[in-house]
């Protein structure tokens, strides 16, 4: 899609009620469901964080940011992702928290994105965040400095591959809390996108469904 294009439905993004936990449960791994629905959040008290989901021109084509996170002890490790991390008690709230840490790990600055709104945030279980992520575009083509310490690389998604339904399939793999299950997921050029970022991409592709 034309960013120009894209741009004209951002009024309506704002308004739309969220598709939220119906959207998420398409791409929750199997028993994640079950695990949220379990916790008792009075007792876990989880950790916040929040994420930019940011989409941008690039050619006068829409795109939206992911970033490939580096090799590292954790149960995140090379795992793609949006930008973004954890609240500290300097930010003024959630949103600034996305901004902040998108400016630290991919080098846009907060000035530069404008903020539509905030989505339906997700609970991860194996490391016990509650993540809020927001959605913001840039009007300009940008150019990314990326904090090598902790991301490994930018994975530029076209927003026509991003709305093709034929991206989504179906893996098996080993996670944190299951041997062997069948995950369902976003095929994103070579990586594969799943948990927690595939349930954001779930909730932000259904509602740009309905509203284009």
């Amino acid at each position: 899609m034309h960013f120009e294009e894209f741009l004209k439905y951002t009024p309506k993004i704002q308004n739309v009620a969220l598709p939220a936990t119906l959207a998420h449960a398409k791409m929750a791994p199997a028993n994640r469901l079950d695990l949220i629905k379990a916790t008792d959040f009075s007792k876990v008290t989880p950790k916040q964080a929040a994420v930019l989901m940011l989409l941008y021109p690039k050619a006068s084509q829409t795109h939206l940011a992911l970033i490939l996170r580096t090799s590292y002890n954790g149960v995140h490790s090379s795992q793609i992702a949006f930008p973004g991390g954890k609240v500290e008690d300097f930010d003024a709230d959630l949103s600034q928290t996305a901004l902040r840490e998108t400016h630290e790990e991919i080098g846009v600055h907060p000035n530069s994105v404008n903020v539509i709104r905030a989505f339906t945030e997700v609970y991860i279980p194996p490391s016990n965040f509650m993540v809020y992520p927001y959605l913001g575009y840039s009007e300009s083509e940008l150019e990314f400095i990326l904090q090598e310490d902790e991301v490994a690389g930018l994975v530029e998604f076209p927003f026509a591959d991003f709305m093709d339904d034929s991206i989504i399939v179906n893996t098996t793999m080993k996670t944190s809390y299951a041997g062997s299950i069948e995950v369902p997921g976003f095929q994103v050029k070579e990586h594969f996108v799943w948990g927690a970022t595939a349930m954001m991409l779930s909730e932000l592709k259904d509602t740009l469904k309905l509203v284009l």
